[in-house]
């Protein structure tokens, strides 16, 4: 299963746990295919950078290192016309687009996108939901069409992930 992730569940997960921080530990445990571009990485970095500020002692560029080295990097993608009313939300769209890919994202602008050339989007707890019983939660969510789910592709993580976001 691919999947991108918005910056607010990688920020959430990475600062303040929850539901993001289950997301997170699922691709810890090689649950899913995390896919990112430059955009995406960077928009990553420089919210990082910014709330670190407010949280000393908080590491976060191990987590940073394993997407790198453990995500699937793929090239930005331009679109000529606004994909969500937030044009900023654009790129997250493109990363996804034809791949059979999930954005998990609580953004509405993205929400509301979903279904643009076949994207899925899913809240946390959705995505979550999902990972646990996808034929399931293919029936309940209106948002995700009736394909089947793509086979699980394995990543090589290891722990940095689990170490760099303690409970």
């Amino acid at each position: 299963m691919k999947v991108v992730l918005d910056t607010n569940v990688l920020i959430s997960g990475i600062f303040f746990g929850g539901l993001p921080r289950a997301v997170l530990d699922a691709w810890a445990e090689e649950r899913f295919e995390l896919l990112v571009s430059p955009l995406i990485f960077d928009e990553y970095v420089r919210t990082c950078d910014r709330l670190s500020a407010s949280h000393p002692g908080l590491e976060y560029q191990s987590i940073l290192a394993s997407i790198i080295g453990h995500g699937k990097l793929l090239p930005d993608s331009t679109s000529s016309d606004s994909i969500t009313a937030d044009p900023d939300d654009d790129k997250f769209m493109l990363c996804a687009r034809g791949r059979g890919v999930i954005i998990v994202s609580g953004d509405q602008h993205l929400l509301d996108a979903a279904g643009w050339e076949g994207v899925r989007v899913m809240k946390p707890h959705n995505f979550l939901d999902y990972l646990n019983n996808p034929d399931a939660t293919l029936r309940r969510q209106s948002s995700i069409s009736e394909e089947e789910p793509a086979h699980l592709e394995s990543t090589r993580l290891g722990a940095e992930l689990r170490v760099a976001c303690p409970s």
